[in-house]
């Protein structure tokens, strides 16, 4: 899906390169964070492992190294959810307008607007919360001896990853006024889609500019996941009535 959402490029690149523009803005603040928060980090180190200063000074320097790597390491965990919930709250009229042009060229029913700016601006910052969760987990694992070298990044990359997935796949199930269990079920039953387009969107951020101009492929992808997600239960669940986007609700969600 995420190589799909990068064929936009070549289908409608007007909309794609509209897409750009947010995702440069935030790029440029993240990545000036994390070079200052590079070059303080020793600095910080020293100042919060006090303890360290009597031990010899070949345990203390590999301790700091160790400690400042695993840091790092947590922060761009935080700077990659936060770069997404940031971009998409600022770019939402960009990125709604990638959205659409999405759901249009897959035909069917297409809900008239998307959640909207706010809506954007409330997930954004909950995404980022969860960002801080997954950031703190991500460093105690680091401090696992011997493994938590490996079992870091590792699950930084899969646990960041799975939480920009269910963000960029939000809009296309939030524009249908699908309600939040509604939203889970269905990311429940095709959990290893979504987790394999979050880690890949997640390993085209690791790339120098990548996030930048993986943002509009992303949300290209992401809109056409949900919308494989929402196909698959068409045609054995019926559609909810009432006011509003029609709803189609999961298997075991009952319509209402």
């Amino acid at each position: 899906m995420l190589l799909r959402g990068f064929g936009y490029w070549r289908r409608d690149p007007g909309v794609m390169l509209l897409g750009l523009v947010p995702a440069v803005l935030v790029f440029v603040f993240v990545v000036a964070g994390l070079v200052a928060l590079g070059l303080s980090l020793p600095t910080l180190v020293d100042w919060a492992t006090p303890f360290a200063d009597a031990w010899q000074e070949g345990w203390r320097n590999a301790f700091r190294i160790a400690v400042s790597a695993i840091t790092f390491g947590a922060v761009g965990v935080l700077a990659a959810v936060t770069f997404t919930a940031v971009t998409l709250a600022v770019g939402d009229p960009f990125y709604e307008r990638i959205w659409r042009s999405v759901e249009l060229d897959l035909g069917g029913e297409v809900p008239d607007e998307g959640a909207g700016f706010w809506r954007a601006v409330v997930d954004s910052l909950g995404l980022i919360g969860l960002g801080i969760l997954t950031s703190v987990g991500v460093a105690l694992l680091g401090f696992i001896p011997v493994v938590g070298a490996v079992l870091a990044p590792v699950a930084g990359v899969v646990l960041s990853g799975r939480l920009l997935a269910v963000e960029l796949t939000s809009r296309a199930l939030e524009a249908r006024a699908l309600p939040a269990d509604a939203r889970r079920a269905i990311r429940r039953a095709h959990r290893g889609e979504i987790l394999g387009f979050g880690v890949a969107t997640q390993l085209c951020f690791l790339i120098p500019l990548g996030a930048v101009f993986t943002m509009p492929a992303a949300v290209a992808g992401s809109t056409m996941l949900a919308r494989s997600a929402l196909d698959a239960i068409r045609p054995t669940t019926p559609v909810a009535s009432g006011p509003g986007p029609s709803a189609v609700p999961p298997p075991g969600i009952t319509a209402g």
